[in-house]
């Protein structure tokens, strides 16, 4: 069988050396290479790409021999791109005006969460793994990206550290996660990480606060003064290398719950105790103005693989978390078991873990698709609409149509169900895609309208060779069907063109979020030409962050 561990590397091992060249070195004492060296293999399987960022940064040795030159080039670059200004490259290119940056450096962006302001549509939000960070002195990584017009950017930064319990600043590292409340108050997570000698000393979810009229009018950048107020969800701190937390994968929801407004975060704690791995879904409520975070709650029972939480405050003001499990047999490869969990209104306490559905072809982790090279798996995702007075429960994910060898994933679909009862019964799961391969899906309950958003990638406009990709919007009725589809790129983008991430990783989602029947979608591509800021360099296609909007 073709190895979980070699895919996995091959995929990410080179973006995250790429990550750790500039920003991440040792500062302690060396670290038993018994422990140092190897990181357990489950971690590496599961884990998101900016955790994974800081560990192989100081673990080369990891990564195939013909990688291990780049650092030395992207070293380069950070000792020559600020002594090189470039302009934006002049010109039209597809997509343009729904450009979402201004980076003149050529460094990509990728992994983008939106949110629109409910009782403003001109206030707009994203966020993004952001690789200008690589040349941010603190490590940065977070980026958050602001429109105050409902369309064009305003002014875009990285989100600054967060200090720990013991006086440590640790920078924001990706896995971003967008949200506004009612009264149009900005709030982001992010993971935010410190690795020293390969050991993950400081690993927290950080949970951000700022207006709209403050990130219309700060600095940019990292200033701190453009994200006043900051806290942690949860943050561990582990000085022992055999025995250390790793908390990943957050999400986070914004809601109106039993009379105020809440804030929910939902991650992965990854506990290793050498070499053995736990894993554990956990959930934390903190206070809209963040002067407080509950105590994280366990959502996930002991004992089993679980990643890819999501979570939503519902309109009738219930949370619900869901999450998938990851079961693995020699003969039959990965099944992924999406479970659910809800809470009363105002209520901490969960209902028992529910089953939504077992996919017995998932995209694995360290699965591939059969014509692409970049990071992808499974990663259902989850709204809830009041359907004739009853809320209801839709999750969307992806299924192989078929997976030879347990790990090439052919023809993935886009599948969703629904349930009236809280997850006591579900309808039968229907197919949304039309064709192709199509993953990294997202929702949108569209409050104002009648029916659902969907949006994912899909390769059905490339019947040739399956790998290029676009951006498809549908409408789907409150009874799952489809009711309209839009293709919202042209032309078709193709993933592998950025020279400095290549085929490595597009990021592990995208977002839509829809109201009144008026969608934007948040998601990476590689139209715009930028010289990679060196003198020698010319322009070439750079993975970029966008934003499209479309009626539903």
């Amino acid at each position: 069988m073709i190895s979980r561990r070699l895919a996995t590397f091959t995929k990410v091992g080179a973006v995250t050396l790429l990550l750790g060249a500039l920003s991440f070195s040792s500062t302690a004492s060396a670290v038993p290479s018994a422990v140092a060296l190897s990181l357990p293999e489950k971690v590496q399987r599961m884990l998101s790409q900016g955790a994974l960022a800081r560990w192989y940064a100081q673990h080369p040795e990891q990564v195939s021999a013909g990688m291990r030159a780049r650092p030395d080039w992207i070293a380069a670059l950070g000792a020559r791109v600020n002594a090189v200004p470039r302009a934006l490259a002049p010109g039209d290119f597809p997509m343009r005006r729904a450009l979402f940056n201004r980076d003149d450096l050529g460094l990509p962006q990728n992994e983008e969460s939106v949110d629109r302001c409910s009782s403003n549509g001109n206030l707009v939000l994203a966020g993004t793994n952001d690789y200008r960070g690589l040349l941010n002195p603190l490590g940065n990584f977070t980026g958050w990206h602001f429109s105050d017009n409902g369309a064009t950017l305003t002014r875009e930064g990285l989100l600054p550290a967060v200090t720990f319990a013991d006086g440590v600043a640790v920078p924001s590292s990706g896995d971003p996660v967008v949200a506004f409340d009612a009264a149009c108050n900005a709030y982001m997570a992010t993971l935010n990480l410190v690795f020293v000698d390969g050991v993950p000393t400081h690993s927290g979810i950080g949970v951000y606060r700022t207006t709209a009229g403050t990130l219309g009018s700060c600095p940019g950048g990292d200033d701190p003064t453009c994200w006043p107020t900051r806290t942690l969800a949860d943050q561990v701190i582990s000085p022992d290398p055999a025995h250390f937390h790793l908390l990943d994968k957050p999400w986070m929801a914004v809601g109106h719950s039993a009379g105020q407004t809440v804030i929910w975060v939902t991650y992965t704690d990854f506990a290793v105790d050498f070499p053995n791995v736990t894993t554990t879904i956990k959930a934390v409520r903190c206070e809209a103005n963040l002067t407080s975070c509950g105590k994280p709650i366990n959502l996930s029972a002991g004992g089993s693989d679980v990643q890819f939480s999501d979570v939503t405050v519902g309109p009738d003001g219930r949370t619900y978390v869901t999450w998938v499990e990851d079961r693995i047999t020699p003969n039959d490869g990965e099944t992924f078991v999406i479970k659910l969990r809800v809470a009363e209104a105002g209520s901490s306490e969960f209902s028992p873990e529910g089953v939504v559905t077992t996919e017995l072809e998932p995209i694995g982790f360290g699965g591939v698709l059969h014509a692409n090279d970049f990071r992808v798996a499974t990663y259902p995702k989850h709204d809830v609409k009041i359907v004739n007075g009853i809320p209801r429960i839709f999750v969307i994910w992806e299924s192989c149509q078929s997976r030879p060898l347990n790990v090439i994933c052919e023809f993935s679909r886009m599948r969703m169900t629904f349930s009236d009862s809280f997850g006591a019964g579900w309808s039968n799961p229907t197919t949304l895609s039309a064709g192709g391969d199509n993953y990294f899906g997202t929702l949108s309950a569209n409050p104002g309208g009648a029916n659902l958003a969907v949006a994912y990638w899909t390769s059905r406009f490339d019947p040739v060779f399956g790998n290029r990709q676009d951006l498809e919007l549908v409408t789907v009725g409150p009874q799952g069907t489809v009711v309209n589809r839009q293709r919202l790129t042209t032309p078709s983008n193709e993933p592998e063109a950025d020279p400095f991430l290549r085929g490595f990783f597009i990021g592990d989602y995208i977002e839509v979020t829809a109201r009144a029947d008026n969608a934007l979608v948040a998601f990476n591509a590689n139209y715009r030409k930028q010289a990679l800021g060196l003198d020698a360099s010319l322009p070439t296609a750079q993975q970029d962050n966008y934003l499209a909007q479309a009626p539903l």
